[in-house]
């Protein structure tokens, strides 16, 4: 299935087939809107030539910080967010042979598929995925993705049930974008109220 997060064709591609865009994605989606998060990626890959867990984990720092910095910018905190990046990337190598899909297709220790608490404790491993961000993308991975270990809905709870609008995990169109926007503005409201 085709992804369409960012309204960029070219961004969402690229999300579509390369599952450490998707991942980086996921960790920029912070304090900025989400089509801008997940076109990320694809600034990264065009200003540093590769979109490579060991080549960006291996980057020089402040040379990453500049390209995060390069306008557009890729993210609003672009020391902190280029250094998260490269500490996610370095998890990748280190623990995951530096690819990103292994989260989620590897198997588990007894040699079985992995189910969704297994791949949501890997997720959660993850610099900068605490336990929010690692059910938004194990519900991304689950709607969209192609995942269908078991007990994934139950363990990306609530944001992996059916016909919800809470998270990026539902975005198909401009009209669900529209409707997890709201949702976000609701929660924010009740937050504040």
């Amino acid at each position: 299935m085709a992804l369409h997060i960012t309204g960029d064709d070219a961004a969402d591609e690229l999300l579509t087939n390369d599952p450490l865009a998707l991942l980086i994605g996921m960790l920029l989606d912070q304090q900025i809107a989400m089509e801008t998060a997940f076109a990320g990626p694809l600034k990264i890959q065009q200003r540093t030539g590769s979109l490579d867990a060991a080549a960006l984990a291996s980057f020089d720092p402040d040379a990453l910080t500049a390209v995060f910095k390069e306008t557009p910018a890729v993210h609003r905190f672009p020391g902190s967010m280029a250094a998260r990046v490269q500490s996610l990337c370095q998890a990748l190598v280190d623990d995951w042979g530096g690819d990103a899909a292994a989260l989620w297709t590897r198997p588990a220790a007894d040699g079985t598929a992995p189910d969704g608490p297994t791949v949501l404790k890997r997720l959660k491993a993850l610099p900068g995925f605490g336990e929010q961000k690692a059910k938004i993308f194990l519900a991304l991975l689950g709607k969209q993705y192609g995942f269908s270990g078991a007990g994934w809905r139950e363990a990306s709870a609530p944001y992996g049930e059916d016909g919800s609008f809470r998270s990026v995990a539902d975005i198909v169109s401009p009209e669900s974008l529209t409707k997890v926007r709201e949702h976000k503005r609701a929660m924010k409201a009740a937050a504040k109220g």
